[in-house]
């Protein structure tokens, strides 16, 4: 892989941990661990197992959805791979208006609409957790759309499959790793949002800054620049893996 695709996983894995950061994401949080476990906070406190084994099965839905849509968009760029150029300037343009939009600058009707899949009863089983986490990945827009937009726009522009399905799965990873920790920790959890809660809005500030910064560098080219200049300071034994 290019010194471009160690620069986009860490981005990548980032833009997951913002994602479940986001003000429509986070507080609901607890709501999703009972949900998918069928247990009280008091309860899931208890069960850590079966919390884990249910935040698993949560995530590989919303994974496979989002890896889903990751070989969707690289196909897309794969086939207009000769204008691969301008895919870049095209994709960066858009990453930027996903930005100005969380910032809060531009009003996008599309991610204003809700889209989330109601789950009146979560189905049974460890099936059912999947089948909710599929739901998740498929349906939460308003908050995770523009930056999840942002990550497909780039995969895109990479038109590699390979490539493409771990920039998704370090999204995955980065929205996961969070989620597994307040699902084994839920007390702690709850305890740590409260102290939180009133520095949700800059979170999505800090999105939307992040997003505009990688848009401009797609559209000036310095993106693959800058990934070039930082390969000198990565040791061998990781540019041979990555």
């Amino acid at each position: 892989m290019q010194a471009t695709g160690s620069i986009g996983i860490a981005i990548a894995f980032a833009a997951g941990l913002l994602s479940f950061l986001s003000p429509c994401v986070l507080p609901l949080v607890p709501s999703y661990v009972t949900f998918i476990t069928g247990l009280s906070l008091e309860d899931v406190t208890k069960a850590r197992r079966a919390a884990l084994i249910h935040a698993l099965l949560f995530i590989c839905g919303f994974t496979i959805i989002f890896m889903m849509l990751g070989a969707g968009a690289t196909t897309i760029g794969y086939v207009v791979k000769s204008q691969r150029v301008w895919m870049a300037r095209i994709g960066g343009i858009l990453i930027i208006i996903f930005g100005l939009y969380l910032l809060g600058v531009l009003n996008i009707g599309a991610f204003a609409r809700e889209r989330r899949m109601h789950l009146a009863d979560k189905p049974v089983g460890y099936l059912g957790s999947v089948l909710v986490g599929i739901a998740f990945g498929a349906g939460w827009s308003p908050c995770i759309g523009p930056i999840l937009g942002a990550i497909l726009t780039y995969t895109a522009s990479e038109a590699d499959l390979q490539r493409g399905m771990v920039l998704l799965l370090s999204y995955s990873m980065g929205l996961a790793v969070p989620f597994i920790a307040a699902a084994l920790a839920v007390d702690w959890f709850l305890t740590a949002f409260a102290r939180f809660r009133k520095y949700l809005g800059y979170v999505q500030k800090v999105a939307g800054v992040l997003l505009i910064a990688v848009g401009i560098l797609m559209v000036t080219n310095y993106f693959t620049i800058l990934a070039t200049m930082l390969q000198a300071f990565t040791p061998e034994f990781l540019r041979s893996r990555i």
